[in-house]
């Protein structure tokens, strides 16, 4: 039964959606109905009991009660008040009540359900219902019935439209409530949509960042050593421009992997795509710095431990930017790189010597390295810290967690 309810409530709402015009065309209908239930219990008396005569005023009267309905949803509780008052009027003269006479009161008594608060419901409830018992008691038209009888009727009738417009307000408090979740839920998403492409913008420009200032750097040091020794060591020369194009072409298959990461195509996840370098890869990224001139010695304590694919990536690509660093802008051509494998964390430091007057250049010279290598720390759950050396140069130190929580470890550019 329920359901059938809803399925016609929902196609009339659907109709009033679509027809603007239909739910004045429903009011007018309902109003019709009235006037005849109205009419009809004028005519209802108990056997051995005639009807008032009235003539046809109070009659004219409940008809224009029943008008009074079309204007129940801007002026509800003055519609309560005239409706109410002619009914309990037509009891008062005689007629028997009826829920054929109350029609017109209880679809005002519903409406008031529906659109007011439960205060205000409650107070003209309690009006309206002790005024027809009252009246009722002693009407000539319930003359024959017990006086039980008599409270029972009234009382149980003006529950029906009450209940009945309870329900069908919380049925719009929760349609209302669910359609605030769908537009709160869509928002959230929306939101999340773009946090996620905010990520991963900025996981791409630290990725192209990181490869361009490599190579670029790297490209230029080495052009520069090979312009040095042109005349002095041709052989040289020639073997460092080799490397060079090596350099050149390394570079672009790191481009291509990660530009290929802004295509969206059928192809599996990963395929034709050059995989994320790692720590395995270090001795080839110190050989690049040591042939364009710059001697990078490494030292490692403790146990060599497995790390997982985000804590490998990110350890590489700060190794990288740090050491391109030193290529840029440190005077002394000499880089220290350490490794600590501690309980839980991987301590990482690249240092140079110098002035530290001259090589704080390192870290301050307006680029995005620093602050890209310390959002790759971040984003794993590790810190990083750069700044000069008391005894002069630069340094950078990285702490790693060696298994990150898991909320994270998926996040690691």
């Amino acid at each position: 039964m329920n359901s059938s309810l809803e399925r016609y409530t929902e196609r009339v709402e659907q109709y009033a959606s679509r027809f603007p015009r239909f739910p004045r065309f429903l009011d007018v209908m309902m109003v019709l109905a009235l006037i005849g239930c109205a009419f009809f219990g004028t005519h209802l008396s108990l056997p051995g009991v005639n009807s008032p005569d009235t003539g046809k005023s109070l009659e004219v009267m409940l008809g224009l009660s029943c008008l009074v309905l079309l204007k129940y949803r801007t002026h509800t509780r003055t519609v309560v008040v005239v409706v109410a008052g002619v009914t309990i009027a037509a009891i008062a003269r005689g007629y028997l009540l009826t829920p054929m006479l109350l029609a017109p009161l209880l679809a005002a008594m519903y409406w008031l359900a529906v659109l007011c608060d439960r205060r205000t419901v409650r107070l003209y409830a309690l009006v309206v219902t002790v005024s027809l018992v009252t009246v009722n008691l002693f009407s000539d038209g319930m003359r024959d019935l017990s006086p039980v009888l008599t409270v029972i009727g009234p009382v149980f009738w003006m529950a029906l439209p009450l209940v009945g417009g309870s329900l069908a307000r919380l049925r719009g408090d929760y349609l209302e409530a669910v359609k605030s979740r769908a537009e709160h839920a869509e928002r959230t998403r929306e939101e999340e949509a773009r946090l996620r492409v905010t990520e991963e913008r900025m996981r791409i420009a630290r990725e192209l960042h990181d490869v361009v200032a490599h190579h670029l750097a790297l490209a230029n040091a080495q052009a520069g050593t090979a312009a040095h020794l042109s005349r002095s060591d041709p052989e040289q020369s020639q073997k460092i421009l080799d490397d060079l194009t090596g350099t050149t072409s390394a570079a672009l298959r790191e481009l291509k992997a990660t530009l290929g990461l802004l295509r969206q195509d059928d192809r599996p996840k990963g395929e034709g795509l050059e995989p994320a370098p790692g720590l395995a890869r270090l001795p080839e990224l110190i050989d690049s710095y040591r042939s364009a001139g710059l001697k990078v010695v490494v030292h490692q304590e403790g146990v060599r431990r497995p790390l997982t694919p985000g804590v490998d990536l990110t350890a590489y690509r700060i190794v990288q930017e740090a050491l391109t660093n030193v290529a840029k802008h440190a005077p002394e051509r000499a880089a220290h790189v350490g490794f600590t494998y501690a309980d839980s964390r991987l301590l990482i430091t690249v240092s140079n010597d110098g002035p530290a007057t001259v090589t704080a250049v390192n870290g301050t010279s307006g680029g995005f390295g620093l602050r890209g290598m310390r959002e790759r720390a971040q984003s794993i759950g590790g810190d990083l810290r750069a700044g000069p050396r008391p005894e002069g140069g630069f340094e950078v130190t990285t702490a790693l967690p060696l298994q990150p929580p898991a909320s994270v470890e998926g996040e690691s550019p």
